[in-house]
């Protein structure tokens, strides 16, 4: 099923630009957090 609008993000885990393991959950409750997602940056497809 799809998020909607106005629905809390999914708990998620990726590795940030350093190799380190960063969730959104570490996150939840004391900051803001912007998502952005660049499809094919630094790819060569």
């Amino acid at each position: 099923m799809a998020a909607q609008v106005g629905d809390a993000a999914p708990d998620f885990t990726l590795n940030s630009s350093a190799n380190e393991s960063v969730s959104l959950g570490q996150y939840k409750g004391n900051k803001n957090v912007i998502l952005s997602f660049h499809v094919f940056n630094f790819t060569s497809g």
